[in-house]
């Protein structure tokens, strides 16, 4: 009995593909609208980054999956630089059950394609004449985990006579 338990699960294993098929940089930009101003000037420079993802569906078995970095410098009211990444991936994911499947989409996916937009970016602020820009890992999981939660219920108004 456990033995044809093994051989179902392995046979379903089997059937379970992910795999990227295509990684792409989508688009690009870089802006540093107060330069070269800005290098004169010694100030304590803010960071600003924003980073979300999309998926869309290419064919039944087949995802597009794009990661937006965004990152924004200022010092003072002068905006240093602002530089915008969108690193993409072609991922065909089949075999899966629907909640597994968006976890997949929105969690490994992106996760797959993150270090690639954070090496882009910081290429792009280095050649832009500025410190390297080292981002740590995001938590595609966390978040995903946290859109899962159900919206905390309103109180009722309460009424007085």
């Amino acid at each position: 009995m456990a033995e044809n338990n093994a051989v179902a699960n392995q046979d379903n294993n089997a059937n379970l593909i992910l795999r990227a098929q295509k990684i792409y940089l989508k688009d690009v930009s870089f802006e540093s609208p107060n330069s070269p101003d800005i290098f004169m000037d010694d100030m304590q420079p803010r960071l600003g980054v924003e980073i979300e993802h999309d998926v869309s569906k290419i064919s039944e078995d087949t995802y597009n999956v794009v990661v937006q970095i965004t990152a924004t410098v200022t010092m003072d009211e002068k905006t240093a630089f602002l530089a915008e990444v969108h690193q993409a991936g072609i991922f065909v994911i089949k075999g899966f059950e629907p909640e597994i499947l968006d976890r997949r989409l929105n969690v490994f996916c992106p996760n797959t394609l993150y270090p690639y937009a954070c090496a882009t970016l910081d290429d792009l602020v280095v050649k832009g004449g500025f410190p390297p820009l080292l981002l740590p890992p995001y938590q595609f999981a966390a978040k995903y985990n946290q859109q899962l939660q159900p919206e905390p219920a309103e109180a009722p108004a309460s009424t007085q006579d």
